[in-house]
C-alpha cells in the first residue's frame, strides 16, 4: 500500500533531524574545505597571470611605503613567531600535552594536521616553483619558493586546530579571536617583509584551513572532541 500522510511526515521529520544533527559538520565541510579548496585552485590557476601579478605588486609597494625601523622590528618578530619560534614549538608542545593527557584522538588530529600541512606545503612549493618577490631587498630574505606561503599555512593550521578543539568549550570565542588576529598578523608580516605575494598568503591560508578541516571531519565524524569515546585505548588499558 502507498505511504500515508503520517509516513511522509515522519520521514520528513527524520530527515530534518538528521540535517539538524549534522549541520555543524556540513557547514565545516562547505566553509572549511570546499570554499578554501576552490580559492586555492583559483589562485593556483591565476598566479602566473599578468592581472594577478599587477595586483600583488601594487599591494606590496603600498605596504613598503609604511616601512619604518620600529615596524621592521615588529614584523620581523611576528614573522619569527609565525614559524620557527612560535608555531613549530607550539605544535610540538600541544601534541605532547594531548598525548600526556591520553587524549589519543585529539593528539592524532593535531599531529596529522601539523605534519600533513608541512608536507603539503613543501610539495606545493616544489610543484609551483614560484620565485619570491624582488621589488626590493628584504631585511629578512628567503631562499625557498614562494607559493603557497609556509608561514601562512602553518599559522592557519595551528589556529584551526586550536579553534576546532576549543569549539565545544567556553573558550571558543576568545580562542577564535586570538587565532584570527595571529594568522592575520603573520600573513601581513610576510607581505611587509616583501618575501611573499598576497596570493601566496591567501593560498597558504586556504590550504591550511582545508587540510585541517578535512582531517577533523574524518577523525571526529562520529564523536566530537573531549567526549569519552575520543579516548582511544590501547589493548593493555
Amino acid at each position: 500500500m502507498p505511504d500515508g500522510p503520517a509516513d511522509g511526515t515522519s520521514r520528513l521529520s527524520a530527515l530534518a533531524a538528521v540535517l539538524r544533527g549534522n549541520l555543524g559538520y556540513l557547514f565545516l565541510l562547505f566553509a572549511g574545505v570546499l570554499v578554501p579548496l576552490w580559492l586555492f585552485a583559483e589562485l593556483a590557476d591565476e598566479f602566473h597571470e599578468l592581472e594577478a601579478q599587477v595586483f600583488d605588486d601594487a599591494l606590496l609597494l603600498r605596504l613598503k611605503s609604511w616601512a619604518s625601523p620600529a615596524a621592521d622590528r615588529v614584523f620581523v618578530w611576528i614573522s619569527l613567531a609565525g614559524f620557527r619560534y612560535g608555531v613549530i614549538p607550539v605544535d610540538i608542545l600541544l601534541s605532547l600535552a594531548l598525548l600526556a593527557f591520553r587524549r589519543w584522538r585529539e593528539a592524532v588530529f593535531a599531529m596529522v594536521a601539523f605534519a600533513g600541512s608541512a608536507l603539503l606545503n613543501v610539495a606545493a612549493k616544489q610543484s609551483f616553483r614560484r620565485e619570491r618577490p624582488s621589488l626590493w631587498e628584504s631585511i629578512a630574505p628567503e631562499t625557498t619558493f614562494s607559493f603557497p606561503s609556509g608561514h601562512a599555512m602553518g599559522s592557519m593550521t595551528l589556529a584551526a586546530v586550536v579553534v576546532l578543539l576549543a569549539w565545544r568549550t567556553r573558550w571558543r570565542w576568545p580562542v577564535l579571536v586570538l587565532a584570527v588576529a595571529f594568522t592575520g598578523l603573520v600573513g601581513l608580516s610576510r607581505l611587509y617583509l616583501g618575501v611573499h605575494y598576497p596570493s601566496d598568503v591567501l593560498a597558504g591560508w586556504a590550504a591550511g584551513l582545508a587540510w585541517t578541516a578535512g582531517v577533523y571531519l574524518v577523525l571526529f565524524r562520529y564523536r566530537r572532541p573531549w567526549q569519552d569515546g575520543s579516548r582511544w585505548r590501547y589493548p593493555a588499558d
